[in-house]
């Protein structure tokens, strides 16, 4: 199986670089990660709790971090066994590329083996199950490096001034849009 994508962080790459080798990070980001230790800068051991199609397992597995690259990239190389669910085996090549001050772009490819009762679910369910495990990791991993803000979040809730707020009655049409008369111009029709 190999991937490649690319995620935008609102986040200076040095601050990317060093969330990408903060255990505590990494572990809040990978998904069903039940436990992640650093043995050494390049070293790391992991317990992760998957449910792929029907395969239910924990796979324990070491990592190594080579080529270190900061705060370009790095290499990762690694392995893990889930038992009698199989075993999956590979790589990914990481790239930080700065987007202006504050932002960074993560590219990553990412070339794996599977084995064992996984490599029996079919391609197709393995290529997607890895697609979202991937955009769940990236969420986290954005979450961990730049928390939303309470105030932001809540921005999209607050009432806007001109809404009317009065008791005439707006029927139902009225009330889906907060009394506010919309135009359609012609062209917004034919669209």
């Amino acid at each position: 199986m190999q991937m490649t994508d690319s995620q935008r962080i609102e986040a200076p790459r040095e601050t990317v670089w060093a969330a990408l080798n903060d255990p505590e990070v990494l572990k809040a980001s990978i998904p069903g990660c039940e436990e992640l230790i650093k043995h050494s800068d390049t070293e790391l051991e992991a317990k992760v709790k998957l449910k792929i199609g029907p395969v239910k397992a924990t796979f324990g597995g070491k990592v190594e971090l080579l080529d270190l690259d900061p705060p370009n990239g790095y290499r990762i190389e690694g392995e893990g066994s889930g038992g009698v669910a199989g075993f999956a085996r590979g790589g990914a090549k990481v790239q930080l590329e700065a987007d202006g001050p504050d932002a960074t772009i993560l590219h990553y490819e990412v070339d794996a083996k599977v084995g064992g009762k996984l490599a029996q679910l079919g391609a197709r369910l393995i290529d997607s199950t890895a697609k979202r495990l991937a955009g769940e990791f990236f969420t986290a991993f954005a979450e961990q490096v730049v928390p939303s803000a309470p105030e932001e979040a809540e921005e999209g809730t607050d009432v806007p001034s001109d809404t009317d707020t009065s008791n005439e009655k707006k029927g139902w049409l009225g009330g889906l849009f907060g009394g506010k008369k919309t135009e359609v111009t012609p062209q917004e029709a034919a669209e």
